[in-house]
C-alpha cells in the first residue's frame, strides 16, 4: 500500500501540493490526472523520493520515506517524462547496466534483462544505439527499466507519449498484466488511458484533490450521464416541446449545426424512454437518437474549473 498523508510541498511563495491525502492498494492502477500546473509532477517526485515535501509523509509498504528511504526506494519502478538513458549504449548494454545497478548478477541478470526485452518487445532494437532509435522505442526501453527488478510499486509519467496506436495498445494491455500484483500509478492527460487502463481516477487542481473515484463512477458525475442526443433533419424546436417535461435538465444545441441537440438529464435517471416517446408523438424528424454516457473530459472540466470536490 501506498499510503499518501497530508502533502504539502511549497517553492517561496507558490504552494505546488496542498495537504494532498489518499491511498492506493495492491491491484489497483490509479490515473492521476490534472490540469498543467496542477501539481501531478511535483507530487509523483515526491512519491519517488526525488523532491522532499514541506509538510505530510508518504509511506510505500509501510517504509516511511523520510525515514526509510532506500528500502521505500528498492520497492519502486520509475518511469519520468522524458526518462533519461545513455544514448551511446545498446539497448542491451543499457538493460545490463540498469540490472546490474539493481543487484543482478550472472544467469538472474542474464534472464531478468532477456524478461524485459520480450514483455515490452524490444528484441528487434537490442543492439541498437539508444540515441538512433524512435522516441516510441526510448519510450519503452524506459518502461523496461523500471519493471527490470519486478517492483511492487509501478510508476509511470505519460508511459504512452510518442507511441503509435498499435503500441499504446501493447503498452496498455502491459500495465494491466503487470497490474495483477502491483501497485501502478499513472501520470497521464490521455483521458481515454484512464478509461483503458485504470480501475480508479484521482484527479488534483491546484494542488487539491478535487474528484477520487473509479472511471464509471466519475462519468457517473458528469452532466451528460444519461443525455440524450438526438440528430434531426431539418429544423424542429425541441426545447419548446421539453419546457414543462419532469427530469430534463437542459437542452442544448450545438453551435456549430442546430440539427445536432443534446437532452441533459437531472438527477442522474435515465431519460430515453421518455424522449423516444415524446419524439414520436410529436413527431420529430429524427434522424439519429442515442444515449450519452458521461465522459470522463466533462467531469474533468467541471472539478477542475471550478474546484469542486468529489469523492
Amino acid at each position: 500500500m501506498i499510503e499518501i498523508t497530508h502533502l504539502s510541498k511549497r517553492f517561496e511563495q507558490f504552494t505546488a501540493v496542498d495537504d494532498l491525502s489518499f491511498k492506493v492498494v495492491e491491484g489497483e492502477v490509479l490515473g492521476f490526472l490534472g490540469p498543467n500546473g496542477a501539481g501531478k509532477s511535483t507530487t509523483m517526485k515526491i512519491i519517488t523520493g526525488f523532491l522532499a515535501p514541506s509538510a505530510g509523509s508518504v509511506k510505500v509498504d509501510g517504509h516511511d520515506l523520510a525515514d526509510d528511504a532506500l528500502a521505500a526506494k528498492a520497492l519502486m519502478g520509475y518511469l519520468p517524462e522524458g526518462a533519461p538513458s545513455y544514448g551511446d549504449m545498446t539497448t542491451l548494454d543499457f538493460l545490463r547496466f540498469v540490472a546490474e545497478v539493481r543487484g543482478f548478477k550472472g544467469e538472474e541478470l542474464v534472464q531478468r534483462v532477456s524478461r524485459v526485452l520480450a514483455e515490452v518487445e524490444l528484441e528487434s532494437v537490442a543492439l541498437q544505439k539508444i540515441e538512433t532509435l524512435s522516441k516510441g522505442f526510448k519510450r519503452r526501453v524506459g518502461l523496461a527499466q523500471a519493471i527490470m527488478h519486478d517492483p511492487k510499486v509501478l510508476i509511470l509519467d505519460e508511459p504512452t507519449d510518442g507511441l503509435d496506436p498499435n503500441q499504446k495498445q501493447h503498452v496498455r494491455e502491459l500495465i494491466k498484466n503487470l497490474a495483477r500484483d502491483k501497485i501502478v500509478i499513472i501520470s497521464t492527460h490521455i483521458l481515454e488511458e484512464v478509461s483503458a487502463v485504470c480501475t480508479r481516477a484521482v484527479i488534483i487542481a491546484n494542488g487539491k484533490l478535487v474528484a477520487d473515484g473509479t472511471p464509471s463512477e466519475l462519468e457517473a458525475s458528469s452532466q451528460y450521464h444519461h443525455a440524450v442526443s438526438v440528430r434531426l433533419t431539418s429544423d424542429y424546436d425541441i426545447a419548446a416541446d421539453l419546457a414543462s417535461v419532469d427530469g430534463i435538465a437542459g437542452v442544448e444545441v450545438d453551435a456549430d449545426d442546430a440539427h445536432e441537440v443534446r437532452v441533459l438529464a437531472s438527477g442522474g435517471r435515465s431519460i430515453y424512454a421518455q424522449i423516444s416517446k415524446i419524439a414520436q408523438e410529436k413527431q420529430w424528424p429524427v434522424d439519429e437518437l442515442h444515449v450519452s454516457r458521461g465522459q470522463l473530459e466533462d467531469v474533468f472540466k467541471q472539478v477542475t474549473a471550478g474546484g469542486v470536490s468529489h469523492g
